[in-house]
């Protein structure tokens, strides 16, 4: 049960953390996990003012003001997932961010989206490494038994 003892809030928050986070979230037990599915996801994040996009912007810029990457890089994975934004506009936020933000976190922002991007790359053509293994293994599977 959530915290202010609607299970159907909890159920909206779940579901607005899979879209948010392009992956699905498990319930939680806990005061924490509570407020954020519940306040934050059910609530915050899906007040009608602002999509998604527009809140995962905000977010980048007051995560790298703060000097928290580290959370900003979840941000950044996120917005790849979803299509929400490129590795060209990434970029660019963490240019513009220089200039407000201070050139120090916006260069670790730069940094991080290059390494998150690398990191999808990678995992994307592993995938399709193993997709492609799969198939040749099926074909050679079928021709074997004809």
């Amino acid at each position: 049960m959530s915290y202010n003892g609607s299970d159907s809030v909890r159920q909206r928050g779940l579901a607005k953390m899979a879209e948010v986070y392009g992956t699905e979230f498990k319930d939680y037990p806990g005061a924490h996990f509570a407020v954020t599915a519940d306040h934050l996801f059910a609530d915050i994040w899906s007040r009608p003012g602002l999509t998604v996009r527009d809140r995962r912007l905000l977010l980048l810029g007051a995560l790298t003001a703060q000097g928290a990457i580290d959370t900003a890089g979840i941000q950044i994975g996120a917005a790849l997932r979803n299509g929400e934004l490129t590795e060209e506009q990434l970029h660019d936020i963490a240019l513009f961010l220089c200039h407000y933000v201070g050139w120090p976190n916006g260069t670790k922002l730069d940094l991080l989206v290059g390494t998150i991007v690398g990191q999808q790359k990678k995992a994307a053509k592993a995938a399709q490494s193993e997709t492609g293994e799969q198939s040749e293994t099926s074909a050679r599977s079928e021709s074997s038994e004809q």
